[in-house]
Protein backbone atom coordinates (compact mmCIF):
# COMPACT_ATOMS: atom_id res chain seq x y z
CA UNK A 1 0.00 0.00 0.00
CA UNK A 2 1.35 3.57 -1.08
CA UNK A 3 1.17 6.62 0.81
CA UNK A 4 -1.74 7.69 -1.01
CA UNK A 5 -4.17 4.47 0.00
CA UNK A 6 -2.47 4.98 3.31
CA UNK A 7 -4.28 8.08 3.34
CA UNK A 8 -6.95 7.43 1.45
CA UNK A 9 -6.50 10.28 -1.25
CA UNK A 10 -6.29 10.15 -4.64
CA UNK A 11 -2.43 10.17 -6.35
CA UNK A 12 -1.90 13.60 -6.98
CA UNK A 13 0.58 15.82 -7.56
CA UNK A 14 -1.22 18.85 -5.70
CA UNK A 15 -3.04 16.99 -2.75
CA UNK A 16 -5.57 19.01 -0.67
CA UNK A 17 -2.68 20.48 1.66
CA UNK A 18 -5.23 20.66 4.46
CA UNK A 19 -6.88 17.22 3.83
CA UNK A 20 -3.16 15.86 3.99
CA UNK A 21 -2.46 17.17 7.55
CA UNK A 22 -6.03 16.62 8.88
CA UNK A 23 -5.54 12.89 7.64
CA UNK A 24 -1.97 13.14 9.66
CA UNK A 25 -2.97 14.80 13.31
CA UNK A 26 -5.91 12.47 12.68
CA UNK A 27 -3.68 9.12 12.21
CA UNK A 28 -1.30 10.31 14.82
CA UNK A 29 -3.74 10.14 17.64
CA UNK A 30 -4.60 7.15 16.46
CA UNK A 31 -1.36 5.09 16.52
CA UNK A 32 0.04 7.28 19.34
CA UNK A 33 1.32 4.78 21.43
CA UNK A 34 0.55 7.06 25.02
CA UNK A 35 -2.98 5.42 23.98
CA UNK A 36 -2.30 1.60 23.67
CA UNK A 37 -0.49 0.98 26.54
CA UNK A 38 -2.81 -2.05 27.75
CA UNK A 39 -2.73 -3.68 24.36
CA UNK A 40 -0.86 -6.87 23.82
CA UNK A 41 3.61 -6.24 22.55
CA UNK A 42 2.46 -7.39 18.75
CA UNK A 43 -0.44 -4.49 18.88
CA UNK A 44 2.01 -1.85 20.63
CA UNK A 45 4.85 -2.75 17.21
CA UNK A 46 2.08 -2.82 15.11
CA UNK A 47 0.76 0.76 16.49
CA UNK A 48 4.70 1.59 16.48
CA UNK A 49 4.90 1.02 12.64
CA UNK A 50 1.56 2.87 11.78
CA UNK A 51 3.14 5.86 13.49
CA UNK A 52 5.93 5.59 11.77
CA UNK A 53 4.19 4.95 8.56
CA UNK A 54 2.03 8.20 8.84
CA UNK A 55 5.36 9.96 9.38
CA UNK A 56 6.74 8.82 6.61
CA UNK A 57 3.86 9.51 4.48
CA UNK A 58 2.68 12.78 5.64
CA UNK A 59 6.97 13.75 5.03
CA UNK A 60 6.77 12.67 1.48
CA UNK A 61 3.12 13.69 0.50
CA UNK A 62 3.89 17.38 2.33
CA UNK A 63 7.16 18.08 0.26
CA UNK A 64 6.22 18.90 -3.36
CA UNK A 65 9.47 17.53 -4.50
CA UNK A 66 9.08 14.39 -2.24
CA UNK A 67 5.67 14.00 -3.33
CA UNK A 68 6.80 13.81 -7.52
CA UNK A 69 9.56 11.36 -6.62
CA UNK A 70 7.43 9.37 -4.77
CA UNK A 71 4.40 9.35 -7.49
CA UNK A 72 7.28 8.21 -10.38
CA UNK A 73 8.56 5.21 -8.07
CA UNK A 74 4.96 4.32 -7.77
CA UNK A 75 4.70 4.41 -11.46
CA UNK A 76 7.96 2.69 -12.21
CA UNK A 77 9.31 5.45 -13.82
CA UNK A 78 12.44 6.63 -11.33
CA UNK A 79 14.66 4.29 -10.20
CA UNK A 80 18.56 5.09 -9.89
CA UNK A 81 18.83 8.32 -11.27
CA UNK A 82 21.86 7.50 -13.23
CA UNK A 83 20.40 4.75 -15.04
CA UNK A 84 17.44 6.51 -16.64
CA UNK A 85 16.56 7.49 -20.96
CA UNK A 86 18.90 9.82 -21.62
CA UNK A 87 17.41 13.29 -21.49
CA UNK A 88 16.57 15.69 -25.14
CA UNK A 89 19.98 16.81 -26.45
CA UNK A 90 19.15 20.31 -26.41
CA UNK A 91 18.90 20.39 -22.72
CA UNK A 92 22.53 18.64 -22.58
CA UNK A 93 24.19 20.83 -24.98
CA UNK A 94 22.88 23.30 -22.53
CA UNK A 95 24.21 21.79 -19.46
CA UNK A 96 27.57 21.36 -21.28
CA UNK A 97 27.85 24.74 -21.86
CA UNK A 98 27.13 25.59 -17.89
CA UNK A 99 29.51 22.96 -17.29
CA UNK A 100 31.98 24.53 -19.16
CA UNK A 101 31.33 27.88 -17.82
CA UNK A 102 32.21 26.50 -14.34
CA UNK A 103 35.13 24.71 -15.16
CA UNK A 104 36.43 27.96 -16.15
CA UNK A 105 35.36 29.56 -13.08
CA UNK A 106 36.97 27.32 -10.91
CA UNK A 107 40.33 28.01 -12.77
CA UNK A 108 39.95 31.94 -13.65
CA UNK A 109 36.96 33.46 -11.48
CA UNK A 110 35.46 36.17 -12.94
CA UNK A 111 32.32 37.76 -11.77
CA UNK A 112 31.54 39.14 -14.29
CA UNK A 113 30.99 35.10 -16.28
CA UNK A 114 30.16 34.15 -12.71
CA UNK A 115 27.01 36.75 -12.56
CA UNK A 116 26.01 35.63 -16.43
CA UNK A 117 26.44 32.00 -15.30
CA UNK A 118 23.75 31.94 -12.55
CA UNK A 119 21.41 34.29 -14.93
CA UNK A 120 21.46 31.49 -17.15
CA UNK A 121 20.77 29.11 -14.78
CA UNK A 122 18.18 30.55 -13.72
CA UNK A 123 16.36 31.47 -16.70
CA UNK A 124 16.53 27.87 -17.57
CA UNK A 125 15.37 26.67 -13.99
CA UNK A 126 12.47 29.43 -15.07
CA UNK A 127 11.62 28.20 -18.06
CA UNK A 128 11.28 24.61 -16.42
CA UNK A 129 8.88 25.41 -13.97
CA UNK A 130 6.64 27.10 -16.55
CA UNK A 131 6.66 24.22 -18.76
CA UNK A 132 5.55 21.96 -16.27
CA UNK A 133 3.13 23.51 -14.15
CA UNK A 134 -0.08 22.62 -16.79
CA UNK A 135 0.97 18.92 -16.66
CA UNK A 136 1.26 18.87 -12.72
CA UNK A 137 -2.42 20.10 -12.81
CA UNK A 138 -3.88 17.59 -14.56
CA UNK A 139 -5.40 14.35 -12.76
CA UNK A 140 -3.43 11.44 -13.05
CA UNK A 141 -5.47 9.07 -15.10
CA UNK A 142 -7.13 8.70 -18.43
CA UNK A 143 -5.15 7.53 -21.83
CA UNK A 144 -2.40 10.28 -21.40
CA UNK A 145 -1.09 8.90 -18.15
CA UNK A 146 1.88 7.76 -19.20
CA UNK A 147 2.89 10.42 -21.51
CA UNK A 148 2.47 13.10 -18.35
CA UNK A 149 4.42 10.92 -16.14
CA UNK A 150 6.97 10.27 -18.77
CA UNK A 151 6.81 14.23 -19.17
CA UNK A 152 7.07 15.13 -15.54
CA UNK A 153 9.72 12.43 -14.85
CA UNK A 154 11.97 14.22 -17.39
CA UNK A 155 10.96 17.63 -15.86
CA UNK A 156 12.34 15.86 -12.74
CA UNK A 157 15.12 14.78 -13.20
CA UNK A 158 16.59 18.37 -15.09
CA UNK A 159 15.77 20.13 -12.12
CA UNK A 160 17.95 17.42 -9.98
CA UNK A 161 20.66 18.48 -12.53
CA UNK A 162 20.02 22.13 -11.95
CA UNK A 163 20.05 21.73 -8.29
CA UNK A 164 23.34 20.07 -8.58
CA UNK A 165 24.72 22.78 -10.50
CA UNK A 166 23.17 25.75 -8.15
CA UNK A 167 25.16 24.03 -5.33
CA UNK A 168 28.22 24.22 -7.98
CA UNK A 169 27.87 27.55 -8.05
CA UNK A 170 26.89 28.51 -4.23
CA UNK A 171 30.54 27.65 -3.65
CA UNK A 172 32.01 30.17 -5.66
CA UNK A 173 29.48 32.91 -4.16
CA UNK A 174 31.12 31.76 0.02
CA UNK A 175 34.64 32.09 -1.94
Amino acid sequence: MHHFEFYGIPISFHPDEAEVKRIFYANSKKFHPDFHTLASEAEQEQVLEMASRNNEAFKILSDPDKRMRYILEIHDLLGDETNQVALPQAFLMDMMDINEALIELEFDFDATKYEATVSQVDTLAEELEKSIASSLSNPLEGPDLQATLIFVRNFYLKKRYLLRIKENLRKFASA
